[in-house]
């Protein structure tokens, strides 16, 4: 297996992204968004999220799924955790539930966990502080070019795949 990890500036993107991975076959355990939590108030997406309309504030805990936008639609898994560092994150998919054991470890710590360096997993987390998207794929290896090409496509920035073979 292999991860694939690269960093979008709009949430649009990000979800461009994901429905384009989901296209290509790409299934909801191999896809996880994190973003942080500024504590704004956001406009749920109904066309993809489902019928959640209005908005509501994220911070209260009930709009995780506004939060990602249509992304939490996309994908199963979706939280808030605070992490020590950075603050409020809404996290999608499998690493959320990553996460959520690896407070103390920091999104890096979590990061770590899918074979990304330590230096490189604070780099993320950095870019997650500054209010980036971070999109993980995990992957089989032979997977691993077409899910980076497809970040890249969509406007990902600082694209890597670690481990694998």
């Amino acid at each position: 297996m292999s991860t694939v990890i690269g960093v979008f500036n709009q949430m649009e993107a990000a979800e461009k992204a994901v429905k384009t991975l989901r296209n290509k076959g790409f299934k909801d355990n191999e896809i996880s968004i994190i973003a942080r939590d500024d504590g704004k108030t956001v406009k749920r997406d109904m066309e993809v999220g489902g019928d959640f309309g209005g908005t509501e504030n994220i911070a209260d805990g009930t709009a995780w799924g506004g939060a990602l936008g249509g992304v939490a639609g996309l994908l199963a898994g979706v939280g808030a955790l605070a992490i020590p560092g950075i603050g409020p994150i809404v996290a999608a998919g499998p690493l959320a539930g990553a996460l959520s054991g690896a407070v103390t470890g920091g999104v890096a710590g979590g990061l770590i966990d899918l074979g990304i360096p330590e230096e490189r997993g604070r780099q993320y987390e950095e870019e997650l502080k500054s209010g980036g998207i971070l999109a993980v794929v995990e992957t089989s290896d032979e997977k691993t070019e077409e899910a980076s090409e497809i970040l890249r496509r969509n406007g990902a920035k600082d694209v890597e795949s670690h481990g694998g073979e």
